[in-house]
Order: C-alpha cells, then sequence, then structure tokens
C-alpha cells in the first residue's frame, strides 16, 4: 500500500523518467514483491566525480521515492588498484550528499566465497573451462564484427580437469597471467562480450580487506550479477557502455538458477569544458597538473565540496539534467546555475576588496558602524555592523583615471556610492614615482547617509570596500575551468588544453572585521565578486584562504 500511495503522489508532483515508468509497471504487476531495491556499486579506484554523483542522486532518489532500500557496495574485484583511501571517501562523499545507505555499506569482495562456489558449479554443468591462452591470445581470438571467434584449444577440457585446475589457481599453483576461467557460451555471437568471456584472472596481490586469501579475482562481468542477486537488489541500474554487457548479465544468472535482478541503462553525465575518465583524472593527479584529487578544479565531489559547492546544489543539477537514454554533453553552466541558485539563498553577505587601493576620506573623522544586510533574499538573517573611518580599500578596477564611456564608478571629480555608507567624491589621485595610482583623496557627504540620509542626490555608481584600520587580510583562490575546450576529453593532446589561467592566487585580499572568525567551510557572498568559501586545506589559525566557488554570472570566455 505504501508503494502504491508513493506512485500516486509521483505522478502528481513531477514527470517521471523511463526507469521510474518501468518500476511503476513493475510494482504494477507485482514483479519483486512490491519490492524496490538499488545499488551503488563504485569501484574503489579513485575518488568520485560528478557523473557518480548522479547516479547516487538517482539510484538513491529511486529508493527514498518508492519507500525501498538503497545499498553502497563497494565493487571490489581488482587488488592491483584499489585503496582504502579510496573507500573511505568515497563514504564520505556518498553521506556529503545526503543519501542513505543506513547500515548497508557492502564489499563485492565478501561474497568472493559465494562466487567461487557458483563458478564451481558452472563448470560442473560444463559451462565454464581453465583456459590457458594469454591475455593477447584470448584478445586475438575473439574475431571481428564480420567473423567468428576462434574456439580456444583448451575449451573441451573435462570437467573433472577444469574443476582440478581452478583449484589448483585459488591454491595459488599458478603464476599470473597463466589461465583463466571462461564462460563457455558462443564463439561465433553477434555480441563480443558472449565470446567465452573472462570469470577469473590470476593476480597475486593483496587485497585491501581480504589480505592474501585470494589470488583468483573475478572480473567485473561475473561479479556484478552475482553481488546483486545476493543483496536481492530489483533493479540494477547501470550506465550506456553496460548495454551490451546485459546479455551477459543475464546468462550468468540463468545459468546459475539463481535470483535475477533486471539490468536498466541510463545516459552518463558528460560534461562540457571537463574530463571525466577515473584514468585521466589520476594522471592530472599523479603528473601535479593539480593538487590531489580534492584541488577544486577537480570534478570529484571531494573538489566542489572543497570549492564550496553543496549538496543540494549537485542534487537539484542531477534533477535538472535528469535521465536519458542517449548520451549527450551537458553544459557546465547550468552546474555553476545551481550553484549559484542555492548559494544566492543560503549565502550571507560580505565585502572583501580582492585587490587594494587605498582611498583618504579627508572631511571624516572618528570611526562610525554603519548596518549592513547579510542576506537580502533572507530577511530573517538580520544585519551586521561594518565599521567606517577615514581610511578605506576599494578594488583598484573601481577607479579609472581615463575611463570608457558607459564606467560608473570612481573617476577624478567623479561621485560614487560606498555600500550601505555615502557617496564620496575623487579630489586627488596620488601617483608614485612610476605613475601608478597608490592614493585617492576623497571627500564624502554626510547627508547621503545609506538608508537615513536626507539628501535627494543620486550616482549611478556602487562600489564596496573595507575599512583599512578593521580589515582582516587573507588569501583568495580565483578558480576557473580546468580546460579552454569544450570536449578536452575528445581531444588527442587532452593535457595540452588545460588553461594556464586555471588558478589565480591572491595574497593581499582585506576583509570585513568579521571574518576574522569563520571556519573551514564557511561560504558567502562576495558582494560584486562572487560566491567564495573558506578552503579546508590550506586554512589555519593564522592564515585564512578563500576559494571563488563561482562567479555572480557566467562571464566565461570561449
Amino acid at each position: 500500500m505504501a508503494n502504491t500511495n508513493r506512485q500516486n503522489e509521483l505522478k502528481e508532483s513531477k514527470p517521471k523518467n523511463f526507469i521510474y515508468e518501468i518500476i511503476d509497471e513493475d510494482l504494477k504487476t507485482n514483479k519483486w514483491g512490491g519490492k524496490v531495491h538499488t545499488r551503488f556499486p563504485p569501484e574503489p579506484n579513485g575518488y568520485l566525480h560528478i557523473g557518480h554523483a548522479k547516479s547516487i542522486c538517482l539510484n538513491y532518489g529511486i529508493a527514498r521515492d518508492y519507500n525501498g532500500k538503497f545499498n553502497l557496495r563497494f565493487d571490489d574485484t581488482n587488488p592491483e588498484k584499489e585503496e582504502t583511501e579510496y573507500v573511505e571517501s568515497i563514504i564520505e562523499d556518498v553521506k556529503w550528499l545526503g543519501a542513505d545507505f543506513e547500515d548497508r555499506i557492502l564489499y563485492g569482495s565478501d561474497y568472493f566465497d559465494q562466487m567461487y562456489e557458483w563458478a564451481v558449479d558452472l563448470i560442473k554443468k560444463g559451462k565454464a573451462y581453465v583456459c590457458d591462452l594469454t591475455a593477447d591470445e584470448i584478445r586475438k581470438s575473439r574475431g571481428t564484427l564480420t567473423e567468428s571467434g576462434e574456439e580456444s584449444p583448451y575449451r573441451d577440457r573435462s570437467v573433472e580437469e577444469n574443476l582440478d585446475l581452478f583449484e589448483k589457481m585459488k591454491n595459488g599453483e599458478f603464476p599470473n597471467g597463466s589461465k583463466t576461467l571462461r564462460a563457455k557460451i558462443d564463439m561465433a555471437s553477434p555480441n563480443f562480450n558472449m565470446r567465452d568471456p573472462v570469470m577469473y584472472r590470476i593476480v597475486h596481490a593483496e587485497h585491501h580487506r581480504q589480505g592474501n586469501k585470494w589470488c583468483i579475482y573475478p572480473t567485473y562481468d561475473w561479479a556484478h550479477g552475482n553481488e546483486d542477486s545476493i543483496e536481492g537488489i530489483t533493479h540494477s541500474i547501470c550506465t550506456l557502455e553496460f548495454e551490451n554487457h546485459r546479455p551477459l548479465y543475464d546468462w550468468f544468472l540463468d545459468a546459475l538458477g539463481v535470483y535475477h535482478p533486471q539490468q536498466i541503462e541510463f545516459a552518463r553525465l558528460n560534461l562540457s569544458y571537463t574530463v571525466m575518465s577515473k584514468r585521466r583524472l589520476l594522471q592530472l593527479v599523479k603528473e601535479g597538473y593539480v593538487d590531489g584529487w580534492d584541488d577544486p578544479r577537480m570534478p570529484t565531489i571531494s573538489g566542489y565540496r572543497r570549492r564550496g559547492y553543496t549538496p543540494e546544489a549537485i542534487r537539484n543539477f542531477a534533477e535538472i539534467v535528469g535521465v536519458a537514454k542517449r548520451d549527450a554533453l551537458t553544459d557546465i553552466a547550468l552546474l555553476e546555475y545551481s550553484i549559484r541558485d542555492d548559494l544566492n539563498k543560503s549565502a550571507n553577505r560580505a565585502m572583501a576588496v580582492l585587490n587594494p587601493l587605498k582611498v583618504i576620506i579627508t572631511n571624516f573623522e572618528g570611526e562610525e558602524e554603519l548596518e549592513a544586510v547579510n542576506n537580502p533574499e533572507d530577511p530573517n538573517r538580520g544585519t551586521r555592523k561594518v565599521p567606517f573611518s577615514n581610511e578605506l580599500y576599494i578594488e583598484q578596477t573601481d577607479f579609472m583615471a581615463n575611463p570608457p564611456k558607459g564606467f560608473h564608478r570612481l573617476v577624478p571629480g567623479g561621485e560614487v556610492r560606498l555600500r550601505y555608507a555615502y557617496i564620496i567624491k575623487c579630489e586627488e589621485v596620488i601617483k608614485n614615482e612610476k605613475g601608478e595610482v597608490v592614493e585617492l583623496r576623497c571627500t564624502y557627504d554626510p547627508e547621503t547617509k545609506s538608508g537615513i540620509g536626507t539628501s535627494t542626490k543620486k550616482v549611478k555608481g556602487v562600489i564596496h570596500w573595507v575599512s583599512t584600520n578593521h580589515a582582516v587580510d587573507a588569501e583568495v583562490r580565483l578558480y576557473d575551468r580546468l580546460f579552454t575546450v569544450e570536449n578536452p576529453g575528445a581531444e588527442e593532446d587532452w593535457l595540452s588544453k588545460i588553461n594556464p589561467n586555471s588558478l589565480e592566487i591572491i595574497s593581499s585580499a582585506k576583509l570585513e572585521p568579521f571574518l576574522k572568525a569563520v571556519k573551514p567551510s564557511d561560504k558567502f557572498q562576495f558582494e560584486r565578486l562572487g560566491y567564495f568559501c573558506v578552503d579546508t586545506k590550506y586554512t589555519t589559525d593564522d592564515k585564512i584562504v578563500f576559494n571563488r566557488t563561482v562567479t555572480l554570472k557566467d562571464s566565461w570566455k570561449k
């Protein structure tokens, strides 16, 4: 009854994608006894990226919407590439995204004994055999799209010989690469995956959970369906590259005669100006192009978290992108829009000057506290006090000695409003021996105080500022897109497309005094500049580092 009610709610709340339509029909026919059970099955050989986030949101969202269950299951079948560090990072990322797997952190490696017994069962049924061909020889014998593959000379070994050799493989009596266990299916199949695929290979390597218990490891195709079956998964949701593997998924489970989930494929997320291949992301890390997996320029969940992205924004982005049956390239501007939309509502405002130019207010003495709004989108956020004095910092770019037409900021003899403060007029420009502007002498109009002034004077320009005597020093890191081309993954020399200006470090930024008490991961909108987050990696008790999360609008130049 609960699932039926939820179906009715979904019909009224939002359009469903094709996967939801399949599940609706399954519930209608009671295919799975009214159950919905999904999983997210990452291999712990790297950090999760935004593509994985879409899959997590989809799989968990289905379980949530149908009052079902959601598993986090590690497909840890390759000991040479998997590490505990990756396992821990994946758990943290999935939790951060808000996907609730309850106590179901599961590992494919914990099913190795059962998988081995099932492999023995297939050997006894004459549906698997031990093959002595090398990996290269197997590859060459698979044939082509127009020609059948060649059967292995070891394909017709007896059941007894295969059982004996497979046990010896398990016991470590053969070197790496010397033998495999292969399924006996059809070397003439038009689907290459059905041409006697490898089920087990010999790998003498220590496993992050199993230690040295095993020296044979299952391939993904053999392990995937077994893991789903053992866990009672109803809908095994994969990306499109596994569509041609589905007949093999079905064949294995049917040959074993065990519980058989349904595999469904959807289009993976491809993001512009981004590479999503784990192999390439690992290369960026190992060769020092970025500052680790959590570099804010990386498309990893940990990199986005450090940059200041929010789980709410990423979930909303996944919802906007939706679920499709064909691959496409999604514009990264859509992700940036989702981040801005969320932070606009959730981030308090602050004033920060990144490249300071000193301003002296010649007709003001002492200090004054002015009132500033914390977030105009949420009146409940209230206001804060901002100190004002006769020495201020403004942005260097907010003054021009010879301005172009349409420049509405400070110019010699011109006026501008200071945000939350007064209108000031530039009376004198001080330059150094190089002719560079180093200081402005200005006067202020006391009748133009923001909000309560009695003057009717109006000016077009409004700029932000920070009181010199109260300013907090900070380092600000301006991150931009890592690549200069829309689809770097399609480029043969993709590393040459790295954006040389993807990071600019500003060490002389001046901030409002209240920002001295910030904590790592705190997020703010620096007025007129963008959204920024306190860096979790380099901020210390003695140094504040802010990362730019996203600009106030899309200013990328193609």
